[in-house]
């Protein structure tokens, strides 16, 4: 159970309070700086442990169950902090709504859909729906860091819309499958 893979999941996921904290406070670039190299380790782990996993013939339940939780902890963690902090603000608030909402439907859809004995794989377009929002949140992270380089969190606020977008269209793919099995 206690796997590299899911040592590097689990290290992710007692790693978000510590972003967090470094997030907390929007006026302090250097703390920002250091969240931003955190959550780059964190990306990184998250590409790993599925790799080693895989590569390894090491993939297990527990690593299944946790590495998507993981990642959700912490894309939520972070969005709630950046609208906290002004880093998501005004109507781009509406793009992480959309990415939270669907995160909570589609794990509670993927929760009912397990029960009946259903999988639903992850699409191509979903790992890309990952990455970009880790790319968009990363950008507005690096934003704060270096305030003085907008165009930083300007690629992060665009990037957080193209998120959006894909999240809503893999969100309602997941729907589709899930409608099939409701009565």
């Amino acid at each position: 159970m206690l796997t590299l893979p899911n040592l590097l999941t689990l290290s992710r996921i007692f790693a978000i309070p510590l972003l967090a904290a470094l997030l907390w406070w929007p006026q302090w670039p250097f703390g920002y700086g250091i969240a931003f190299v955190l959550y780059c380790l964190m990306g990184i782990t998250d590409y790993f442990d599925g790799y080693l996993a895989r590569a390894n013939g090491a993939v297990s339940r527990l690593g299944i169950f946790l590495d998507p939780i993981a990642d959700k902890i912490m894309v939520a963690a972070v969005i709630l902090l950046l609208v906290r902090s002004g880093d998501i603000p005004g109507l781009h608030v509406v793009a992480a709504l959309v990415i939270l909402l669907r995160e909570i439907a589609v794990s509670g859809l993927r929760e009912f859909l397990a029960q009946l004995q259903v999988s639903v794989p992850v699409s191509r377009l979903a790992k890309w729906k990952t990455t970009l929002q880790l790319v968009s949140l990363g950008a507005l992270i690096l934003g704060g860091a270096v305030p003085h380089v907008a165009w930083v969190a300007g690629v992060g606020l665009v990037s957080l819309w193209g998120a959006a977008v894909l999240t809503a269209v893999t969100g309602w793919d997941y729907l589709r499958v899930g409608l099939k099995h409701m009565d």
